[in-house]
């Protein structure tokens, strides 16, 4: 059975000082224009229209930030052992990368190429398959057209079935919005830096972030953008691409890689804070479990 046929998008986003960037792949001529004419549009108007919030969304019943940033740590902690494992490689690995490891490239601007091709060629090397999946896409109705990076991993298991598990190395960079209220910023930080896991459950954290986004907005008055929404978001990870294990221009000590240099320093910082988080966590964690465990049997004996 081959996994390998599969999907992803677009790394546009409104960070906090309310401009439009872009994290990871470059986007087409086309598809910038599509999009500055989409973002144009909303702030011109005030509005993003029909396009600016998902279809079974109701701005009138907004959920509570609160009850949204619980629902985090529980996606967090319901992963398979395979899940898990990677999670600790793929950490393990990007710390390990340094300055000299970013020459994997492409023509033009590399933004970030670079480190997701290291970690790919670290990843094969233990014995992974793993691969840059670069995709590219028209723009449709409320999902203009552009193109991203991000690595996957297909896992092939004893049945002769397989799994495919998608690795995004600035997941929160997706979330990013204007004007945030402090506890939006708190759902956010709570991300994994670096998500490592299943299509499935990657959809549960889009679907948190984009209330949590809508919730915040309304509390400044701001609708949800059309790059905000949940149909925009999950795009980036369902279409087309195609596998990569290798840059093909090879090296090129010509392009100037101080913008990734400054990328993988802030992603290994953030990612070792997470680290010590977690591990200061750990025993309260261990000892929480132990108690539910105890109320379980309890509970079963009464």
């Amino acid at each position: 059975m081959d996994c390998r046929v599969c999907v992803a998008t677009g790394d546009w986003l409104m960070g906090g000082g309310g401009s439009v960037g872009q994290i990871g792949g470059a986007f087409s001529h086309e598809s910038e224009h599509d999009l500055a004419l989409m973002v144009s549009d909303f702030l011109e108007n005030g509005s993003g229209g029909a396009e600016s919030r998902c279809s079974s969304d109701s701005d009138s019943a907004l959920p509570d930030l609160a009850h949204l940033a619980e629902k985090i740590p529980f996606c967090k902690i319901s992963v398979a052992q395979y899940e898990s494992d990677l999670l600790s490689v793929v950490n393990s690995l990007i710390l390990s990368i340094n300055e000299t490891d970013l020459h994997f490239i492409k023509s033009g601007a590399c933004n970030a190429s670079c480190i997701r091709f290291s970690l790919v060629k670290l990843l094969r090397r233990s014995g992974y398959d793993a691969a840059v999946c670069a995709t590219k896409w028209q723009g449709s109705g409320k999902v203009p057209g552009g193109d991203h990076e991000y690595i996957d991993v297909v896992n092939y298991n004893s049945s002769g079935t397989c799994e495919r598990l998608i690795i995004d190395i600035d997941f929160r960079s997706h979330f990013e919005i204007a004007r945030a209220v402090e506890s939006y910023d708190r759902i956010l930080n709570s991300l994994p830096v670096i998500y490592v896991g299943s299509l499935t459950r990657l959809e549960q954290f889009l679907q948190i972030m984009v209330e949590a986004a809508r919730s915040s907005l309304k509390q400044n008055s701001m609708p949800l953008p059309p790059w905000r929404s949940l149909a925009y978001l999950l795009a980036k990870w369902q279409s087309p691409y195609q596998r990569q294990d290798e840059q093909n221009n090879g090296r090129n000590n010509f392009v100037d890689h101080k913008q990734c240099s400054e990328h993988l320093k802030r992603l290994q910082s953030l990612l070792q804070s997470e680290m010590e988080v977690e591990r200061l966590l750990k025993p309260i964690k261990s000892d929480n479990n132990r108690r539910r465990k105890v109320d379980q049997r309890r509970r079963h004996y009464l």
